[in-house]
């Protein structure tokens, strides 16, 4: 089973003071296995989206602090902003990240909320998921009024908290209300506009989001409601499915923007949320200067958006992932107001292992580490290298190739080919530093124990998995390596002719590479205990073998009458 992780993304009622702001955010940091990942100040709004994950548990500790931490530092009666806000913690969502579901995760949200009001005398409300009550689950329901009228709300019999006193006393005077959830994924997300009105903002911010605009009479903007057979104002939806929008201004900044919540996603992916806002602004004679995100974002809707901007433009999507991300940032204008750094706001990349790769070495560092005195990285790195190399070629001249003048009409055949080349090429370099990992498990099932019969039986079976291990990686090198062959022999016959050499380097290449792990995968194989494993993966390892000479004989005999 994975390990089970969950996010959490509080949003205080500061944004200015920076003091206060990282003294809240420090208490995160206290708990053991939470990581903090992002501190995102709003000076406008007038508050600070936290996020940090970890194990739930550990998350729900932390996130106790925090709210603690804030309603000591932060006074919502003398607070100012422009965002919507109820509470020192105005909200403080649980979002499942890996091995636990929404459901599971509703329940740490109810056990953070009973802590908040019996220990820290805080009222609050469960929305979303985490909601006890159908007219609880939107967000805007639970936080009407905003502070202003949360007296009044308190003392509504059919607002009663879901946790923490209904009086408005000294302490809910100054830490305010907090509501709590269990969501999906959400992207807070501002668009950028060449205009300082609010109100064309906000038609833009109707135009777009699922829950539109109140019908009315005559003019659109002050005619007379429409109303239901049931008194209810009648509405006009809008473009997008799971988006939420308001108009506001930002004296930050000197501009309006529209500020969406996407709620879901798979359902309204943030590349459609800017489209159809440019379109939507242009039709009302604005433009769109640009966005920012607030927060973070998980990196396939950052690969996602690379692509739907690749495609627009006719080019390729077989780039890597750097050149996709660099495309996205570009295109929605996210470093339009401030730098935009993929290292600090892509999730993925902030939970990265950060101790050295292989991979991450240069090339003069790389085969200085491969000609010293250690045994690894051995061959079975080496041939997962050359291997990679081979089909970067073969990718690039597919890549080339998409972008030939006078081919527009085959850019998609190209591109289908690169993108096959990244995954073989990925999985190879995967495998350069796996390769040296089931190495070192071989080593470590040595260095076992082996004082008593249990010890040295535990001790063989380790190591005798770690062999097996150890086999199964260069056989995987093998098997990746031979199909990536396909991409040259695609590009030799269709692709550039000018570029004929590289798809052949790139051939000999993968050749080099079926051939360097197949002797790995013969050496550490002898060494396995069940010769029944041992002969079925050598035996499918020579038909790699013969598979690859063959297409290598084909495709060199084919370059010599092209040459």
């Amino acid at each position: 089973m994975n390990k089970q992780l969950i996010e959490c993304v509080p949003n205080i009622s500061e944004g200015r003071n920076m003091e206060k702001i990282n003294a809240i955010a420090a208490v995160v940091e206290t708990v053991e296995g939470v990581k903090l990942l992002d501190i995102d100040p709003g000076n406008a709004t007038n508050r600070t989206v936290i996020t940090f994950v970890g194990e739930p548990k550990n998350v729900v500790e932390a996130a106790f602090l925090l709210i603690q931490k804030a309603s000591e530092l932060i006074d919502m009666r003398t607070q100012k902003g422009e965002h919507p806000r109820f509470g020192a913690t105005d909200v403080c969502p649980l979002v499942p990240i890996s091995g636990i579901t929404l459901e599971e995760t509703a329940v740490y949200a109810h056990q953070l909320g009973e802590r908040v009001g019996k220990e820290l005398g805080i009222p609050g409300y469960f929305y979303e998921v985490a909601a006890k009550e159908e007219k609880r689950k939107n967000l805007a329901s639970c936080r009407a009024g905003e502070y202003e009228g949360l007296k009044e709300k308190l003392a509504n019999p059919d607002w009663k908290p879901d946790f923490g006193p209904s009086t408005f006393n000294e302490q809910v005077a100054k830490a305010g209300c907090t509501a709590i959830s269990a969501r999906d994924f959400l992207i807070a997300y501002n668009i950028n506009l060449n205009t300082t009105s609010t109100r064309r903002a906000n038609a833009i911010a109707f135009d777009i989001r699922e829950a539109g605009r109140i019908k009315r009479e005559g003019n659109p903007s002050t005619g007379k409601k429409v109303l239901d057979a049931n008194g209810e104002p009648v509405r006009i939806p809008g473009k997008l499915k799971a988006v939420k929008g308001i108009g506001w201004y930002i004296e930050e900044y000197g501009i309006a923007q529209i500020s969406y919540n996407l709620t879901n996603i798979n359902i309204t992916a943030m590349h459609v949320a800017f489209d159809e806002t440019v379109k939507a602004a242009t039709k009302r004679g604005l433009r769109v200067t640009g966005s920012e995100l607030i927060g973070l974002i998980p990196l396939q809707a950052m690969l996602d958006a690379g692509d739907f901007f690749l495609k627009k433009q006719q080019r390729s999507l077989g780039i890597s992932e750097d050149e996709k991300i660099k495309i996205a940032v570009k295109s929605l204008g996210l470093d339009d107001l401030k730098p935009f750094n993929p290292k600090e706001k892509i999730i993925e990349y902030l939970l990265e292992d950060t101790s050295k790769k292989l991979v991450d070495y240069s090339l003069k560092d790389f085969a200085e580490e491969t000609a010293g005195e250690s045994m690894a990285p051995g061959g079975g790195s080496i041939a997962a290298t050359v291997g990679a190399l081979g089909v970067s070629l073969g990718t690039m001249v597919a890549n080339l190739s998409a972008h030939k003048a006078g081919w527009d009409d085959k850019w998609e055949f190209y591109s289908n080919w690169a993108e096959k080349g990244q995954a073989y090429k990925n999985k190879l370099l995967f495998l350069v530093d796996e390769d040296t990992n089931a190495f070192h498990k071989i080593i470590d099932g040595f260095r076992l124990p082996k004082t008593t019969s249990e010890e040295i039986e535990l001790r063989k079976q380790a190591i005798e998995n770690a062999t097996k291990y150890a086999t199964e990686i260069p056989f995987q090198v093998m098997k990746t390596a031979c199909n990536s062959m396909e991409v040259m022999q695609a590009m030799v016959k269709d692709g550039l002719q000018s570029s004929l050499s590289d798809a052949g380097v790139g051939v000999l290449c993968a050749r080099t590479a079926v051939i360097g792990a197949y002797f790995n995968v013969r050496i550490n194989a002898k060494d396995i205990k069940d010769r029944s494993f041992a002969e079925a993966i050598l035996k499918k390892s020579k038909t790699i073998y013969e598979k690859a000479i063959a297409i290598e004989t084909e495709v060199m005999q084919y370059i010599d009458e092209q040459m």
